[in-house]
């Protein structure tokens, strides 16, 4: 993944999503490959935004999407319906100011 700031163009579909930097990068992940979930709150972030959906890529890579923007909440509602989404993570990374917090992992990848 590549630097957090900057305004993108953030699609949710059901492909996957894809977030298309200011300077062009993309960055993406399909919900086939989607490995692991988690929420990154960066104290004191010098961009608008300090929570971030991180959905990391089977084989690395993947995708950020600051919990701020418009896509977020269709996200939200996609990440949720995964099996064994852990909504008690969710809400602890939501009411702290700062932490890396796995909300959910694919069965057949084992975090390392």
């Amino acid at each position: 993944m590549s630097g957090i700031p900057g305004e993108a163009d953030i699609t949710v579909d059901d492909d996957g999503v894809r977030r298309l930097l200011a300077d062009g990068t993309e960055e993406s992940v399909s919900w086939a490959d989607l490995a692991e979930v988690a929420i990154r709150i960066i104290p004191e972030s010098a961009w608008k935004e300090d929570t971030f959906f991180m959905l990391m890529r089977e084989g690395g890579g993947g995708c950020a999407v600051p919990a701020g923007h418009p896509s977020a909440d269709d996200l939200m509602s996609r990440l949720q319906s995964l099996p064994g989404f852990d909504n008690d993570a969710f809400v602890e990374a939501m009411t702290t100011d700062e932490g890396f917090f796995v909300v959910w992992q694919r069965q057949d990848h084992p975090r390392t």
